[in-house]
């Protein structure tokens, strides 16, 4: 069933790059939502954007039915064009970037998901430099992306200020299973794993009070609403594993963690369950971000996340409702 041709309108000033591509993918492949998984976008989000730029030209581009989609006489016309104009931008993009290696915050050292994305996306540019920064802290990195000084990193894209939210995108990558750890006497320690209700009357560090990953205390403080888990007051901030691992045998509260935690000395590791948290992981960047190794990056979250099934959820399993909307946007 094909759609009525655009009004036209004013002549347009300025066509948003993005726009064009959407175009031209979907020329290429003739097939929406072979179109959306090339661009790592919705395939309603890609129809949004093939419908704007008809209307900002005021011409239909595309005759869609419901066994095929084929180009108009303007589509046609608009290939070569729209060609010219975005390999021109890349060109113009290159020339600055192409020097420059992808900044790619992994928050710390041992986070588990982070590096394996950035490992899998140098094997898919070898010919370009993607190295490792480290915020410890998805809050913390957001200035800095938005400034410009990273390019990329982890976390629950969620738990950030709307404010840091406008000027970002993401890609949902993974839920992690999320954990306590215990100091080795603690009375809970023998159990194989630590149901929440077990919690109860407890007082968890989840590093309220430092700056950098206030997404996560966020986290906790949802999971631990109505369960009669106490939020561990801020302590002194702790840089780098010698010194958190000191402050935290001082303490000796539980620590929230997730499963992939590195381990500290006297303590065990032990996994939440009734329900099972998750904590969402999404990779996050500026928006209109181009770099030469940027799409591998994202190819790398897509590649793994399907290898090993990390978007799928337990039965049980338990993320924030804050959650839902950001984690499914590519359902």
């Amino acid at each position: 069933m094909s759609v009525p041709s655009p009004s036209p309108g004013p002549r347009p000033q300025h066509l948003d790059p993005r726009l064009l591509r959407a175009f031209l993918v979907v020329a290429e492949e003739l097939h929406f939502t072979r179109a959306a998984a090339r661009l790592y976008i919705a395939q309603q989000a890609l129809s949004r954007d093939v419908r704007r730029l008809e209307r900002e030209l005021g011409t239909e581009l595309f005759v869609r039915t419901t066994r095929q989609v084929t180009l108009t006489a303007d589509g046609e016309r608009l290939v070569p064009y729209a060609r010219r104009a975005l390999d021109a931008q890349d060109d113009l993009l290159a020339a600055f970037t192409q020097a420059r290696p992808l900044l790619v915050d992994l928050n710390f050292p041992d986070q588990a998901t982070a590096r394996a994305v950035l490992l899998r996306a140098r094997e898919l540019a070898p010919d370009q430099e993607l190295m490792a920064r480290y915020e410890s802290g998805l809050t913390g990195a957001a200035g800095e992306l938005l400034a410009g000084r990273l390019d990329a990193s982890f976390g629950r894209f969620a738990g950030l200020d709307p404010a840091l939210r406008a000027g970002l995108d993401h890609q949902p990558v993974r839920y992690e299973r999320m954990a306590v750890v215990l100091p080795e006497d603690h009375r809970l320690a023998p159990l194989e794993r630590v149901p929440l209700a077990a919690l109860e009357g407890e007082t968890v560090y989840a590093g309220a009070g430092n700056p950098r990953t206030v997404e996560w205390t966020d986290l906790a403080r949802r999971l631990f609403e109505g369960r009669g888990i106490r939020l561990a007051p801020p302590a002194p901030l702790a840089i780098g594993d010698e010194e958190f691992q000191r402050i935290m045998a001082k303490i000796r509260n539980p620590v929230l963690a997730v499963m992939d935690f590195p381990p500290m000395p006297a303590t065990v590791l032990r996994p939440l369950v009734d329900p099972v948290p998750l904590s969402p992981v999404s990779l996050v960047w500026r928006r209109g971000l181009v770099h030469p190794a940027f799409d591998a990056l994202r190819r790398a979250a897509i590649e793994l996340s399907v290898e090993h099934g990390w978007l799928r959820r337990p039965s049980n399993g338990w993320v924030p409702a804050t959650d839902e909307a950001d984690m499914n946007i590519h359902k």
